[in-house]
């Protein structure tokens, strides 16, 4: 199984970014083999649609799952359509989250907000 975490920094230690659609990275990280690896967010810098730009990446990246402490509607549409489930983060580290998903202690995200429509920022 493989999930995706919006990250700040492009190493293990990293925290968990507080904006999906803007995180200058994404860590995607392979349980089964234990190997990660970091990908540039190109749609970080978009001036709209960030959220919906890093879903379609997430999609490329064929992962089962997003761990993320928010998702815009639109994001969110993007990836329940490719069959990705969305947990809410605990915690600040990538490796913290990690690990709770591993142990099942993430719950799945309930609360999509309505997304920024055009506005960069939190």
């Amino acid at each position: 199984m493989k999930i995706v975490i919006p990250v700040d920094k492009d190493n293990m230690e990293t925290d968990v970014s507080s904006n999906f659609g803007r995180a200058p990275y994404f860590l995607l990280y392979d349980l089964d083999t234990k190997e990660s690896e970091f990908i540039n967010n190109s749609a970080a810098s978009s001036p709209g649609g960030a959220g919906i730009k890093a879903a379609q990446i997430i999609v490329d990246s064929e992962v089962n799952a997003l761990l993320t402490p928010r998702c815009g509607e639109k994001a969110a549409d993007v990836l329940k359509a490719s069959d990705i489930k969305i947990y809410k983060t605990s915690g600040t580290s990538a490796k913290e989250n990690i690990a709770l998903f591993t142990k099942g202690e993430l719950s799945l995200l309930d609360e999509i907000h309505p997304g920024f429509h055009g506005q960069v920022g939190n």
